[in-house]
């Protein structure tokens, strides 16, 4: 998908340059043109490493909301055969901004749930641009209850701004949806392997995101609340984002370093909306790596794993 984020615009449009200086014709080719691309090839690679090099809380976030990045289908496409959508919840609804489906993962029968996104408007409209409401998360807890019956494991993937805050929604339970689902998720015998690809906003995120590991792609954010929100709250005033996206220690680094996050997945090196099949193999090899791990734990085991990696979130010492 062809948008261009402010801070990309100096390095697309440099190879934008390149590439036209490429299709010239033969004949049309001043002299030295060669050695003119060349030069203007390395000045694109030293911006780009300046670039990705030094990137904001901010520009991260705008990296995580890219509609260029891999989404939930994609990851599937690329990831399993086999694969049959599970829809509905059972109760006469059935979320779009929510997937689901058992395929094979690289000689694996699992189950992978996560949040739905598209690509053109249409396709948003019809996810509700990832942002689920209570029929979704009992959606997903179905699915994640029948592969917790049948041995598989769960891979789920977390691409959202958060639970849909309509009032439809809180009124028929969106926060005991949310509260269930987390729940649940600690009784689960099975290795559950929660990947952040995009935005993880809130309790939208965490009522898929409680997994023995969670993976954070490098240009993911994952946070109670956007900055956004976070700047309307405080400042009174949503233009304070990327003030706020600095406080928030939002990015996968910061993740990582406060054990929110087990592990950082690099993207490409122009991020996962430049080279998504790349993204979807790199983020694969890692989550087969980390079910390989967790597979020679026993039910109990996972699921005591799974309460103390997360009743130790928060945890501090008080100085003597």
């Amino acid at each position: 998908m062809d948008v261009v984020l402010d801070f990309e615009r100096p390095l697309v449009e440099l190879r934008r340059r390149i590439t036209s200086l490429r299709d010239l014709p033969p004949g049309a080719s001043p002299a030295g043109i060669a050695s003119s691309i060349a030069e203007l090839e390395r000045q694109a690679e030293r911006l780009q490493e300046q670039t990705f090099a030094n990137l904001t809380p901010w520009q991260r976030t705008q990296l995580s909301r890219h509609p260029g990045r891999p989404n939930f289908d994609e990851y599937v496409k690329g990831w399993t055969t086999d694969w049959s959508e599970l829809h509905g919840d059972r109760a006469g609804h059935d979320d779009n901004a929510i997937g689901m489906g058992i395929g094979s993962f690289r000689g694996r029968r699992v189950l992978i749930v996560g949040h739905k996104k598209g690509r053109t408007t249409r396709e948003n409209v019809a996810c509700n641009f990832g942002m689920a409401v209570p029929d979704g998360y009992r959606k997903a807890l179905r699915g994640m209850t029948l592969a917790a019956r049948f041995g598989m494991p769960i891979i789920a993937l977390i691409d959202t701004p958060g639970a849909y805050p309509g009032l439809d929604a809180e009124a028929r339970g969106q926060a005991e949806a949310i509260a269930r689902n987390i729940m649940e998720m600690f009784t689960f015998p099975v290795p559950i392997v929660a990947c952040v690809i995009g935005e993880g906003g809130s309790g939208g995120a965490l009522a898929l995101g409680c997994g023995n590991r969670v993976l954070m792609m490098e240009h993911a954010v994952y946070s109670v609340i956007s900055p956004e929100g976070c700047a309307a709250i405080l400042w009174h005033d949503r233009a304070e984002g990327p003030r706020a996206a600095e406080a928030l220690k939002l990015t996968a680094p910061d993740c990582l370093r406060f054990g929110v996050a087990d592990a950082v997945i690099p993207e490409p090196r122009a991020g996962a909306h430049r080279a998504g099949a790349d993204a979807i193999s790199r983020l694969g090899d890692a989550v087969e790596q980390h079910l390989g791990e967790l597979s020679g734990m026993s039910g109990d085991a996972l699921k005591a794993h799974r309460y103390e990696r997360f009743r130790a979130l928060g945890a501090y010492e008080i100085a003597p």
